[in-house]
């Protein structure tokens, strides 16, 4: 690996770190798309591009995910009782979602990332909206939610806070503690998902060396390198510029990735 791919893989892992803490989304939605064209400019990955950039994604927010839920409750900030309720569904659900994108050609894998990314752009565009508090859903309910946001979350290699934070704060959490709680169900998703990505890889023809099924190691070591210490700087930054045009520019920015890969 030459300076300037190295260099990319620690940017990688400085903007999804900023990017998380500046505006709440998950490092994944900068991840997945910087590592499909890292890996497609280094050559690696053959016909698993795409399954390479979701897994390794994933094992990455085992790291960020870990350290930023341990964050969020030394300030009191995580419902626990929600995630022992959604974590039944959401570890189901990724299990499900690893091997539906197992099973899905390296096309469509990366046009589902698209869409993803064009729905998360375009909610950055929108201007916020209020929502009546509806009731928080039973056991039952929250393991079924959890298990959709897991399966979608592992299917676009993410932790699922773009899923997460809207249901909770429409259950009526306040801001903090759906974060909070969020990033707490972000470590199970990621831990299964990349479990999952993991074993549906093994023995494909056409990986690189240092990966493991669909986790390439030297990318999430990198990644979380650069990240792990860059996410506070994102939430320091979001108290002095103005976010507001900063999340309309980012939710064109995905537009324009979510573009790229759907004709790429």
């Amino acid at each position: 690996m030459s300076l300037p791919d190295l260099a990319g893989f620690l940017l990688t892992g400085v903007l999804s770190g900023l990017l998380a803490g500046l505006f709440g989304v998950g490092g994944g939605v900068i991840v997945v798309p910087a590592l499909i064209l890292l890996f497609g400019h280094l050559g690696l990955g053959g016909g698993w591009i795409s399954h390479l950039a979701v897994g390794s994604s994933l094992a990455a927010i085992v790291g960020t995910g870990g350290a930023s839920a341990l964050a969020h409750h030394r300030r009191g900030g995580v419902r626990w009782d929600l995630v022992l309720g959604l974590a039944p569904g959401i570890v189901l659900g990724a299990g499900v979602g690893a091997l539906v994108a197992g099973a899905l050609p390296e096309f469509w894998l990366k046009r589902a990332f698209a869409v993803f990314l064009a729905y998360v752009g375009l909610r950055m565009l929108a201007p916020p909206r209020r929502h009546a508090h509806g009731p928080m859903p039973g056991r039952l309910g929250l393991a079924v939610v959890g298990g959709g946001i897991g399966a979608l979350s592992a299917l676009v290699g993410i932790g699922g806070g773009t899923l997460t934070v809207p249901f909770l704060g429409a259950r009526g959490l306040g801001m903090r503690q759906a974060v909070g709680t969020s990033a707490a169900c972000g470590l199970p998703i990621a831990l299964a998902g990349a479990l999952g990505f993991l074993l549906v890889g093994w023995g494909r023809e056409g990986l690189p060396p240092w990966s493991t099924g669909f986790v390439y190691w030297p990318a999430v070591a990198l990644v979380l390198v650069a990240s792990i210490p860059s996410a506070p700087w994102g939430a320091r930054l979001a108290h002095a510029l103005p976010v507001q045009g900063l999340r309309r520019a980012f939710g064109l920015l995905l537009l324009a990735m979510a573009l790229y890969l759907a004709l790429g």
